[in-house]
């Protein structure tokens, strides 16, 4: 067995080497081996996860990363009384490496779960409005919601007040699946939230929970995060205004031949924009047979070192509509807008956010819609850009930025440690 771990969200700020991702900036540990991850974790606070990078392994190994200020009083709301991390995943009884071999040898996707998991363990979250004050270890402008949305990849953390009658109360997960004709596991997990002091056993009532498909309830709660930016926040920094260099990737699923015996190497002209314009979101070009077969190629991205990226992400409809949570290593970002159909530069930059937009390192994308990122790159190395949805990475649905060394020492990757796993 081989695998390799990655601090899902972490800067690495000059140490790459640490990142994680197989084949991108390390091999996989192989059996019998070691390999000691060493980095400088600077501004952030707040929550993130590891998980291996090998395979489907990510789907059982894994778990939470907290990022705490050096002084608790330092925290921009009141300190908690208590930290409870819930981690959310899928189980299946089966091996999971053989299921997503199935699942790229028949061009499927993966067998639906045999249950969803908190921390683990199946469900027999509570019936309240949690208040989120950060999402992938940024601080945010408070706010009270019913819902929490988080996409794979994505971290939030969310402040519970126990102000209710003494009682027990469930916590319920439940997916969002925004793509039709795919099977999945259509069941909720939960669990229990018991208040000190209950003299009884009465059963808790079950929260009304969204619907599987409830795309106005996930898109308003996306839409409606804010950075907080003021001053009791140590990590924030205002959006660039200026833009340096600005990209248009497309992204979805096609098809491609049986493969043959094939090699390839990296080149450095991903392109700035479609090779192909269409009409990207409609779903009558679904199963256009003159899209579905896009070319395949491993380009990266070469990016100057402290220059400005504006990144317009549009999804597709080819094969079908669907949310894709894109995760960019090595970085956050701010998220300038996001909305539905094709996106239009003349209608659709009156809606940017410059002055406190959210900033994460993963962007749940509209399914039939877009989102518009900016972020400046002050990160030499190779960093990877891919769809969070385990079955979609090893279908290809990825690419590299190459990030230019800066100009002194201070601001140059240094060499790989001598561990470094070898293939």
């Amino acid at each position: 067995m081989y695998i390799i771990k990655c601090r899902h969200g972490i800067f690495q700020i000059l140490s790459g080497w640490a990142n994680g991702p197989e084949y991108i900036s390390q091999c996989a540990i192989r059996l019998g081996y070691s390999y000691t991850y060493q980095f400088t974790i600077k501004g952030q606070e707040g929550t993130l996860w590891w998980h291996a990078h090998s395979f489907v392994l990510r789907a059982t190994v894994h778990g939470a990363l907290f990022i705490r200020p050096r002084l608790v009083s330092k925290y921009p709301f009141l300190q908690p009384y208590q930290e409870v991390p819930i981690s959310l995943g899928e189980w299946w009884n089966n091996d999971v490496v053989e299921i997503e071999n199935q699942a790229l040898a028949t061009s499927s996707g993966f067998l639906p779960s045999d249950t969803y998991t908190i921390n683990g363990l199946p469900g027999d979250l509570y019936n309240c409005s949690p208040n989120v004050v950060a999402i992938d270890a940024g601080y945010t402008n408070p706010y009270v919601t019913d819902v929490v949305v988080v996409a794979p990849g994505q971290t939030t953390d969310a402040l519970f007040t126990a102000d209710q009658p003494v009682g027990s109360y469930y916590v319920a997960a439940s997916p969002y699946i925004s793509t039709q004709f795919i099977a999945f596991d259509n069941t909720t997990t939960r669990g229990l939230v018991i208040y000190e002091g209950l003299s009884n056993s009465t059963a808790p009532l079950m929260p009304s929970m969204p619907a599987f498909n409830d795309t106005p309830t996930a898109h308003k709660f996306y839409t409606n995060i804010t950075g907080l930016a003021t001053k009791s926040n140590p990590h924030w920094n205002p959006c660039p205004l200026s833009v340096d260099e600005r990209l248009f990737m497309t992204f979805g699923l096609t098809l491609a031949p049986c493969p043959q015996n094939t090699t390839s190497v990296n080149t450095t002209d991903f392109p700035d924009k479609p090779l192909v314009e269409f009409d990207y979101t409609n779903p009558n070009i679904s199963f256009d047979q003159s899209l579905l077969f896009a070319p395949k190629s491993t380009k990266v991205k070469k990016l100057k070192f402290n220059s400005t990226i504006e990144i317009v992400l549009q999804n597709t409809a080819l094969i079908g509509r669907e949310n894709h949570p894109i995760h960019i290593h090595g970085f956050n970002f701010y998220v300038l807008a996001q909305g539905f159909g094709n996106y239009d530069a003349t209608r659709d930059e009156a809606k940017f956010n410059l002055v406190n937009p959210q900033m994460r390192n993963t962007i749940a994308v509209p399914v039939g819609g877009w989102a518009v990122i900016r972020f400046k790159e002050k990160n030499p190395g190779v960093w990877l850009v891919h769809c969070h949805i385990d079955v979609h990475l090893p279908w290809g649905l990825a690419m590299a930025f190459e990030i230019e060394n800066g100009p002194t020492p201070s601001s140059t990757l240094p060499p790989p440690p001598p561990d470094l796993p070898k293939c």
